[in-house]
């Protein structure tokens, strides 16, 4: 079978050299510059972390991959999109709040920062994708009229995914609001009468008259709804909520399949920190303490290779005394299953190699 490469470096420091320079060096070595930047619009994809955890990337790390792509004539811009779930990140403003309390703002990383899915969330791209799963991607539109996509993420536990790697942070992460509604639910949105103003944003959003307000009061008809989202995404009080149902191992396909309609048909590198391990995402309002000691950084063309690396890497990693993995029963054969026991996290990789994503096997090429 053929191999990937993917690029690593550890998080050691002599006297005299940052860590960003041996982030720059790692990127440079894993072919980096053969990417043609010149004149194009680079979205750098990142998690700006969620109010009150602190296991987010720190935006020196952004500022280094920006800088190097401003190097090389690129027009790099840091970008997300807004969160299904309530919480600081769930329109833009709230979400350019929260970036901007978090470092990743223009006189920290030198760069702007853009909500790619618009104010709402909703400002999507439909994306044509001939998946098992998905058939029309909903994207953040900033994040596809990019020429060039990088990516930057966290590596850590996920208790809905298994683990959030490259393919996490691209597929669920580029989708629009009623995007990551397609791939966390296999239902349709519903709502909350207690929460319910009856104003009829919903009403008004939709294209197959599916909500209705009666004694001030929407409902929301299932044999009309298509399920794109919307709703959800102009509700002013939250009462549109999707049914989080989707099964381990169809969510994870889903994010891979995203992943696909993100990538296809433009230049794409991939970086992963696999530091502050955490059990659980970046969109928890808190961070626990990393399941295994800090490992490294790894980069490379393939995000499925890439994944299958820093999962392997975690798994040979010691558990980290006092953590939650720590506390739990090591039954499953794998921490992340031993965390999250209802996840199938080796389905992103599976998946992902399967429609043509990447390769699983790959080439660890240590750089100093």
């Amino acid at each position: 079978m053929e191999t990937s490469k993917v690029y690593f470096t550890d998080m050691r420091a002599a006297v005299g050299e940052s860590i960003l320079v041996k982030l720059k060096r790692l990127m440079k070595t894993a072919g980096f510059e053969n990417i043609d930047f010149d004149g194009k619009y680079t979205a750098v994809k990142i998690h700006f972390g969620e109010p009150g955890n602190l296991a987010y990337l720190r935006p020196n790390y952004a500022k280094t991959v920006c800088d190097y792509v401003k190097e090389l004539g690129g027009k790099p811009f840091l970008t997300d999109c807004n969160t299904l779930y309530i919480g600081g990140r769930k329109n833009a403003l709230d979400h350019l709040d929260s970036a901007y309390v978090n470092g990743f703002n223009p006189f920290q990383t030198g760069v702007h920062t853009i909500i790619a899915d618009g104010l709402k969330g909703t400002d999507e791209a439909l994306v044509p994708i001939d998946g098992e799963y998905v058939h029309e991607a909903k994207i953040g539109r900033a994040i596809m009229d990019a020429d060039v996509f990088i990516s930057v993420n966290h590596f850590k536990g996920h208790e809905c995914a298994g683990f959030g790697g490259a393919l996490k942070n691209i597929g669920m992460g580029c989708g629009s609001r009623a995007g990551k509604m397609e791939m966390h639910a296999a239902d349709k949105p519903t709502v909350d009468p207690e929460l319910c103003i009856g104003c009829g944003a919903c009403v008004r959003v939709c294209a197959h008259d599916a909500p209705k307000v009666q004694d001030r009061k929407a409902t929301i008809d299932h044999n009309k709804c298509v399920g794109c989202g919307r709703c959800i995404g102009v509700c002013p009080k939250d009462a549109v909520t999707p049914d989080f149902d989707a099964k381990g191992e169809i969510l994870n396909c889903k994010i891979a399949e995203y992943t696909k309609a993100v990538l296809d048909g433009r230049p794409n590198f991939h970086i992963s920190f696999v530091i502050d391990v955490s059990p659980n995402c970046d969109c928890h309002g808190e961070n626990d303490v990393p399941i295994v000691p800090d490992i490294g950084i790894f980069a490379s063309f393939d995000p499925v290779a890439l994944d299958a690396a820093c999962a392997d890497a975690v798994l040979s990693a010691p558990v980290a005394k006092g953590s939650h993995l720590d506390e739990v029963e090591h039954t499953h054969g794998d921490y992340f299953t031993d965390i999250a026991p209802s996840t199938s996290w080796h389905m992103q990789i599976e998946h992902g190699e399967r429609i043509g994503l990447g390769r699983s096997a790959y080439e660890l090429i240590k750089v100093k």
